[in-house]
């Protein structure tokens, strides 16, 4: 989702860079997902074709680590949690996975007109998104804030959208981020302030460089991937806390016939201990859930 870090589950930029610079954190070794067979329970949940073809075509949003990234070049195979959830999922359900990357704003609209089964990317759940997208959740994650290194102007956190007044936003283009700034764009004119700019990129290294660059001021992105990008040194960001806490899952064209196959096998990764274990991998523990859902309400 650039030139030195990705930043979120929220677009998608050159994978092949995405975690070039001095300071990147090493790829974990850790293999989670290897061990995990074909649970026949999970598997007879399936529709009867998808069951004989024993494929599915999945769109994926990589470049944002810790997600869905290319530590090693494109011509190998992608990393992240989402990567690594998907294959276990793929392999509870005896299926292969026919992977293609797409950008993060195109897969939702891809999936609608039928070129993919399923699609990864973060994508959070909301009420305008359940409208023609069903989920099966597999992280809590949601939206947060991230400055430059040493930039006090915003305090330790950012909880209100008012401390964005008079300021520039950097965002992903088609996010949850661009919805929540425009529908609360009102803010700063009841505060009697100057409202906040919005610029949004289609490439997240674009908003990791208008950021270094003073062009923005804030990035506003996902929490996971925004800790991550903190934690790298060449990025020189820091984390300025929490916003709002978005349930996080396989998106499908409304109505798929897969979705309570991929809520079993998420939900049996669970009790058997591989879910834990990939999110430990990637150091997103705190986003775990207790159980799958299909669709549920956004938070509030």
């Amino acid at each position: 989702m650039l030139p030195l870090l990705a930043l979120t589950g929220c677009g998608s930029g050159d994978p092949g860079t995405a975690v070039a610079g001095a300071g990147a954190r090493p790829v974990p070794t850790d293999d989670p997902v290897s061990a995990v067979h074909r649970v026949d329970s999970a598997a007879a949940l399936l529709p009867a074709a998808v069951r004989a073809s024993g494929t599915l075509r999945i769109g994926t949003s990589t470049g944002t680590p810790p997600s869905a990234y290319y530590p090693n070049g494109t011509d190998r195979k992608p990393e992240g949690q989402d990567i690594d959830v998907a294959d276990a999922v793929a392999r509870v359900l005896g299926l292969r996975l026919e992977r293609q990357d797409a950008s993060f704003e195109t897969i939702l609209p891809a999936l609608r007109s039928g070129k993919y089964d399923v699609g990864t990317g973060n994508f959070g759940v909301t009420t305008e998104r359940l409208k023609s997208i069903d989920f099966v959740t597999y992280v809590d994650d949601g939206q947060g804030f991230a400055a430059r290194r040493g930039d006090t102007s915003f305090g330790d956190r950012v909880t209100d959208l008012v401390q964005l007044c008079g300021r520039t936003v950097g965002i992903g283009a088609g996010t949850t981020f661009e919805a929540t700034l425009s529908a609360r764009k009102d803010v700063c004119a009841q505060a009697g302030k100057k409202p906040y700019e919005v610029k949004a990129y289609a490439e997240n290294g674009a908003t990791l460089t208008a950021l270094q660059q003073g062009r923005i001021d804030v990035i506003m992105s996902t929490i996971n991937g925004l800790r991550y990008q903190a934690a790298q040194p060449a990025a020189r960001t820091a984390f300025l806390g929490e916003f709002h806490r978005l349930d996080v899952g396989f998106a499908f064209p409304k109505g798929s016939p897969l979705t309570k196959a991929f809520q079993a096998a998420v939900n049996e990764l669970i009790r058997n201990g591989t879910y834990r274990r990939i999110l430990k991998k990637w150091g997103t523990e705190a986003s775990a859930i207790d159980t799958s859902r299909i669709s549920p309400p956004e938070h509030p």
